[in-house]
């Protein structure tokens, strides 16, 4: 890992900006299509929003069949390491907290609510401390609330302890404030690359994306992409790698991708979670993080189909809310704050029409109404 100068990067942003101006929102006009939506909603186009993160009622709450953890604990690690998926729309917003209460924030939702719906949920986790906070990429559905978490945790708590960064800088001013924050609060920014490790706690976090060394200026190309290994326990995590990153992970760590939960690449997307791809990471378990009327159709109807095609238990934050994983390295099990089937051909028959302007829900609990935030 490499230490992050600051005067680097926003020389870097600089020249990527251009004469790009500095008053709205903006991006490469290049990009394909969902990039191009993503950076639209930088400009303030409308997007879905998030349901409330008040903690589900028990009856509310699904938790799947997976053997409890704390039964037949790994002998390496000890206590439980939990992973809960924040339901944030679409966009990403993940929060490891170990045995021992060390925590790891990757993405931090869109830049429409900013940090305030995740600060909300650590805080009802009372997480007082982010050990280390991940930015996979630059886009603003990724790294949204990472300015306002940075200040709270800073002068509310007990501050920021890493941040982690591709080291490719954005136009963006999602990005821009994200690194004034870490300026002004002094947080320590480490850039990774394939071959990086690092310790949380009893788990080994291995580095997958971006590659080593000098690599182009593409986000999602970059993405931050790392293994979580907890004992018998792996988790894979890729933020928006696409199939280009997907096939250089695949030569680089042929043996290295399994996991036995994996969070799906992309939001859903099918740039992302490639046959190939999904040949060597074999999950058992996926989750997706998108909103229920997604404007990019997340997750697509051809990756919810390879997934039941696979037998992948299947979460979508859309429809399941929070979905939090529990593993005492060996034994697993999942809860999420609404039920719903995990079968991914019951989401697909779920999931809106490309051309449904209204869809409801089978089951009861509304999480498409909530108001827009402007």
């Amino acid at each position: 890992m490499k230490r992050l100068l600051l005067i680097a990067l926003v020389a870097a942003l600089l020249i990527l900006a251009g004469c790009t101006e500095t008053g709205t929102e903006t991006d490469d006009p290049t990009v394909e299509a969902d990039d191009a939506l993503e950076n639209a909603d930088e400009t303030g186009s409308e997007d879905e929003t998030t349901t409330d993160g008040d903690e589900a009622d028990p009856e509310e709450t699904d938790e799947s069949e997976a053997d409890e953890p704390g039964s037949d604990t790994d002998p390496d690690v000890d206590g439980d390491l939990e992973i809960h998926h924040i339901d944030v729309g679409q966009a990403d917003a993940t929060l490891l907290i170990g045995p021992a209460g060390e925590t790891m924030l990757i993405d931090s939702g869109d830049w429409r609510q900013g940090g305030s719906g995740v600060i909300e949920y650590l805080e009802d986790q009372d997480v007082d401390r982010i050990d280390h906070l991940v930015a996979t990429h630059g886009h603003a559905d990724h790294i949204g609330g990472h300015d306002e978490i940075i200040a709270h945790y800073e002068t509310e708590h007990d501050g920021i302890g890493v941040a982690y960064d591709s080291g490719v800088a954005h136009t963006s001013q999602t990005y821009e404030r994200y690194l004034d924050a870490v300026e002004e609060y002094d947080v320590e920014l480490l850039v990774v690359e394939d071959g990086d490790h690092f310790e949380f706690g009893d788990a080994d976090v291995d580095v997958l994306n971006p590659p080593e060394g000098d690599s182009d200026s593409d986000l999602h190309y970059n993405s931050v992409a790392f293994t979580i290994k907890f004992g018998e326990f792996s988790y894979l995590t890729t933020g928006d790698a696409e199939a280009d990153a997907e096939q250089r992970m695949i030569d680089a760590h042929s043996d290295g991708l399994e996991a036995d939960a994996y969070q799906a690449g992309h939001h859903g997307s099918t740039t992302s979670s490639t046959t190939p791809f999904m040949n060597h990471v074999t999950p058992d378990v996926a989750i997706i993080s998108s909103a229920y009327d997604s404007q990019y159709g997340h997750p697509h109807d051809e990756v919810l189909k390879d997934f039941a095609d696979r037998g992948i238990e299947t979460y979508w934050t859309a429809v399941h809310g929070d979905i939090v994983l529990t593993t005492n390295g060996n034994d697993v099990a999942l809860e999420s704050k609404h039920e719903f089937s995990t079968d991914a051909t019951d989401l697909l028959e779920e999931k809106p029409a490309d051309d449904d302007t209204q869809a409801s829900l089978t089951h009861p609990i509304d999480v498409v109404t909530a108001p827009l935030v402007g």
